[in-house]
């Protein structure tokens, strides 16, 4: 009878108990330390702030504009410190509405740059480098997309098996279509989707490049600063 009782008493617990909070991330593996020299120009991880971020660097494939490999395989995702806050936050909103921060892009090494603008000289599409860096070279910008938080659910559009948002483009697509705010062969979902994701990265304090709807810069990402040399790894 004793057992029973017992039994019974946990089965009620765990029925009045409160349910996971939905927004909280899914664990992570432990993120491992950035090289010195990274650590050095304050650029950290972005699972440490998103620790479940989807990490799908474009550069590190030749699935890009370019059609080669820009970055190592094993590349990082890499930002400034500076933010982390704000990507935690618009993390957070996405989260608690099912979704997840796709990273296509982070910080860019100025070599990498240099070798774009040689393959598409318009500075409308590609910043032209200069003795600076500022935005991607800084660490201080993102590109960034939106996918379904569960996996699978979808035929197509996957990424390491969660399904991508469908945005009204894919990256680097040099259109009108690509700017933030176009209408113009833009299907209402896909203008609600890039609203979405707006809005929840302005909240983190993160604002949109208007010629590029998945281009998102942080704190400070126009100033010029010394060029970084911190690897990718």
């Amino acid at each position: 009878m004793v057992r029973l009782a017992l039994a019974v008493l946990a089965l009620i617990s765990s029925q009045l108990a409160p349910a996971s909070a939905p927004s909280a991330p899914t664990a992570a593996a432990v993120v491992p330390p950035v090289s010195a020299r990274a650590h050095a120009a304050g650029l950290v991880d972005v699972r440490t702030a998103v620790p479940d971020a989807i990490i799908d660097l474009r550069y590190a494939t030749a699935h890009n504009f370019t059609g080669v490999r820009l970055y190592p395989t094993d590349a990082r995702c890499l930002v400034h410190r500076t933010m982390t806050h704000g990507l935690r936050i618009a993390a957070n909103r996405l989260r608690r509405k099912g979704l997840r921060l796709v990273f296509w892009d982070c910080y860019r090494p100025h070599s990498v740059q240099v070798r774009m603008y040689k393959i598409v000289p318009n500075p409308a599409w590609v910043a032209k480098p200069g003795p600076y860096a500022y935005s991607h070279e800084a660490g201080r910008s993102v590109d960034v997309t939106l996918a379904h938080a569960t996996v699978g659910g979808c035929a197509s559009h996957r990424v390491h098996g969660h399904c991508l948002l469908p945005m009204g483009t894919g990256f680097d697509n040099f259109t009108p279509r690509a700017y933030a705010h176009a209408t113009a062969g833009v299907s209402p979902r896909a203008e609600g989707d890039r609203r979405l994701l707006r809005h929840a990265m302005a909240a983190g304090g993160l604002s949109v490049y208007s010629g590029e709807w998945w281009h998102f810069d942080g704190p400070g990402a126009d100033v010029h600063r010394p060029i970084l040399h911190a690897p990718l790894r």
